[in-house]
């Protein structure tokens, strides 16, 4: 898995390319999350902006979750997915609640202008994860899920 092309042993030699992981609704838990993220970002060699990068987008996520999404278990459930293909490998983060759903494409684009006129400095979360990573995608499922999967390539 890492980018010299052979796996390190562990995780990959093991046939486990996903860790799963659980936290409750709850201030800082967001931190316990990044920290998942940061070692399987650092087992994997990614670089450090990058793992960085992750870790700001997994505490966007966390954090509107908390905020919004009134979950029923108050649980966030993540799962962090090692991939690979013949042309680059990744590092992706979901994030599930079993909260109220909401659509992505109904959120109001936040905006400089509105930020200084309207005295607003909230609302930018989905825009910085977007900005982030390299794919980001919503679901809100019939079962009263809401997934936010995030995607970040080591080599584009």
């Amino acid at each position: 898995m890492s980018q010299g092309g052979s796996a390190p042993p562990g995780l990959a030699a093991a046939g486990a390319r996903e860790v799963s992981m659980t936290i409750p609704v709850a201030p800082e838990m967001e931190i316990v999350a990044t920290a998942q993220a940061a070692a399987l970002g650092e087992y994997i060699a990614m670089p450090r902006d990058k793992i960085d990068e992750v870790k700001l987008a997994l505490v966007e996520a966390c954090i509107n979750a908390f905020e919004h999404a009134e979950c029923r278990d108050e649980q966030l459930h993540l799962k962090f997915r090692l991939g690979r293909d013949a042309k680059r490998e990744w590092l992706e983060v979901e994030v599930l609640d079993k909260g109220k759903g909401f659509d992505s494409g109904k959120v109001e684009e936040p905006s400089i202008e509105k930020s200084f006129v309207g005295h607003r400095k909230r609302g930018w979360g989905l825009q910085i994860i977007k900005s982030l990573m390299d794919e980001v995608s919503f679901e809100s499922t019939p079962e009263g899920h809401n997934v936010v999967k995030m995607i970040i390539h080591l080599n584009k």
